[in-house]
């Protein structure tokens, strides 16, 4: 079952910049940045309400983030869904006809596991699974 929205990846080119907006004009609160190798990603995490943005900026060029940018410009990237059980909702999900880009959940940003929903099942929208213990 999905619990709630857990947060909105939004891909953008350099976190600092961005934080002028989200922090010193928005007033959002920076909970955190981090990097996740397995993403190629460095991540910062901002507090609206009870939903999360989550700023993705790209590590390498090598980087799906990189790529994201370079194919469609900064923006919104993901919307992820917060899961218990993760593991059960990805099969679930592929009995369902979704096809998944991770067939195992694997680590996230601030300890999630993390699997993400291909757009091509989800009516074009990258969709995130995310359980956080």
């Amino acid at each position: 079952m999905i619990k709630k929205i857990d947060h909105i990846g939004i891909a953008v080119r350099s976190i600092e910049e961005s934080l002028k907006l989200y922090v010193d004009i928005l007033e959002l609160t920076l909970e955190g940045i981090e990097e996740v190798e397995s993403e190629q990603v460095r991540v910062a995490f901002l507090k609206a309400g009870e939903t999360k943005l989550e700023l993705l900026e790209p590590l390498t060029e090598e980087s799906p983030i990189a790529k994201f940018i370079e194919k469609k410009g900064e923006g919104i990237h993901h919307v992820a869904l917060g899961v218990d059980s993760i593991q059960e909702r990805i099969h679930y999900m592929k009995e369902n006809g979704i096809r998944m880009i991770h067939d195992q959940a694997k680590p996230g940003a601030g300890g999630a596991q993390i699997a993400f929903m291909h757009p091509k099942s989800t009516g074009s929208v990258l969709l995130e699974l995310c359980e956080k213990k």
